[in-house]
């Protein structure tokens, strides 16, 4: 079947699901394939269950509701572009090795106080996610803001082939998923693959100046709007503070405080770029500074949590080298008067694994900090006797310990990946 044919399917559908167990009437089911699964098995349930056609590309059986495409996954993301295509509307790229969800959520945030405006529901920021997001644009969306995740090198590439955006960003290029770039190198030829579509396609790139691999590359390109120093040339430069009495960032913005509820100074890039892009839409500073203020971080990304007798800072849903050692750096200024940290394995690193994991160690081993926890094998792999430093293989040995400690009165840093289930020590 044709893609416009398939579209006009989609049109008068409620919606697209690659999922059973949440199909609502009338939706079109993506019969996708992983390695643990084959939906094309679940394709004639999904029409029990009210789906108005299902996309399969094996045969099961002769049924006009069943439409046999070549590739399901293919077809997803050819509909998402063909839909996209339909929209002459600003598409707002992200990626970066860390903040990405974050920042996303910052800029819809600003942008929605005078817009509507759809963005990635969470981190589905995959070659699944992407074409989601990119159908739930309607005809009253006014901007759409994508965010992108990639483990190698000509993912964003590819996803830029079919979201097509108009205005695109990085958050920063740091040590993340080493093993699948090929090293540090490869993480920067692999992020900015955003900005050489955007180059190549006359759209606008956004870069901060406070990352110096960002700006070797952006220099070298045409049209750039920068943020973050006093000649940047879209006119924005702040500063950021943390109060040491609550423990979040506070950026002073045009002779205004604006108080966040995020964690820490590395989230000041964050915030910045989407005041960036706020002013770059003209939403006005008073949106702006409420849009900040009154965003709370979710899902274990820089949550502040009051449990028992304790302050926790649950960073626990993603970590590698850059952001580890940044959220250690931070912690340390932390002026509570009793502090642990706990902090998880790093995960996708390869060759590169216990190099970086030996350098969070000896990062921990030069802190003021003496309560200190590392869990997983790869940590354990650098233990020493007569260490103040605790090692656990699993989250679970560590709640054993932590909760034999009766510890009380800490704020207590949790950063980790997410394969390592820190949230199980506290929650």
């Amino acid at each position: 079947m044709e893609i416009a044919k398939i579209h006009e399917l989609f049109l008068h559908s409620s919606g697209v699901n690659t999922d059973t167990r949440s199909i609502q009437k009338n939706q079109l089911f993506f019969a996708l394939k992983g390695a643990n699964f084959n939906g094309n098995t679940y394709a004639l349930k999904a029409l029990e269950e009210g789906a108005s056609y299902a996309v399969v590309d094996e045969f099961i059986e002769e049924n006009t509701r069943l439409i046999l495409v070549d590739d399901v996954l293919g077809k997803l993301q050819a509909l998402a572009k063909y839909h996209r295509e339909q929209y002459n509307i600003p598409i707002v790229a992200l990626t970066g090795s860390n903040g990405k969800t974050t920042t996303k959520e910052l800029i819809h945030a600003v942008l929605s106080t005078k817009y509507n405006v759809i963005a990635t529901i969470g981190n589905l920021n995959n070659h699944i996610g992407v074409p989601l997001t990119l159908l739930r644009i309607k005809d009253d969306t006014e901007i759409a803001i994508i965010e992108m995740g990639a483990n190698h090198q000509k993912e964003i590439a590819s996803y830029c082939e079919y979201t097509l955006p108009t205005h695109g960003l990085i958050t920063n290029i740091g040590k993340a998923h080493l093993e699948g770039f090929g090293g540090e190198e490869g993480v920067l030829k692999g992020k900015t693959e955003l900005f050489d579509f955007l180059e190549k396609n006359k759209g606008q790139v956004f870069a901060y100046t406070g990352d110096e691999k960002l700006m070797s590359k952006a220099t070298m390109l045409h049209d750039v709007k920068y943020y973050g120093t006093p000649n940047a040339n879209i006119n924005l430069y702040c500063t950021a503070s943390v109060d040491s009495s609550s423990d979040f960032l506070t950026i002073n913005y045009k002779n205004e405080k604006i108080k966040t509820q995020l964690v820490g100074s590395y989230n000041f890039p964050n915030a910045l770029v989407a005041i960036a892009l706020g002013n770059y839409f003209s939403v006005d500073d008073v949106h702006i500074k409420q849009a900040l203020e009154e965003y709370t971080p979710d899902n274990n990304r820089s949550q502040i949590k009051k449990i028992g007798a304790n302050n926790f800072i649950l960073d626990a849903y993603n970590a590698n080298p850059s952001s580890m050692s940044l959220a250690i750096e931070s912690f340390e200024k932390n002026t509570a008067s009793q502090k642990m940290m706990i902090l998880g394995e790093m995960k996708e690193l390869g060759e590169y694994a216990n190099e970086e994991h030996l350098k969070i160690v000896n990062q921990c081993r030069s802190l003021s900090i003496k309560k200190i926890v590392l869990v997983g094998k790869t940590f354990s792999n650098f233990k020493i006797e007569n260490d103040y430093i605790h090692f656990f293989d699993t989250a679970l040995e560590t709640k054993e310990w932590f909760d034999a400690q009766k510890v009380e009165g800490y704020t207590i840093l949790l950063k980790g990946s997410r394969s390592m289930g820190l949230e199980k020590i506290v929650l």
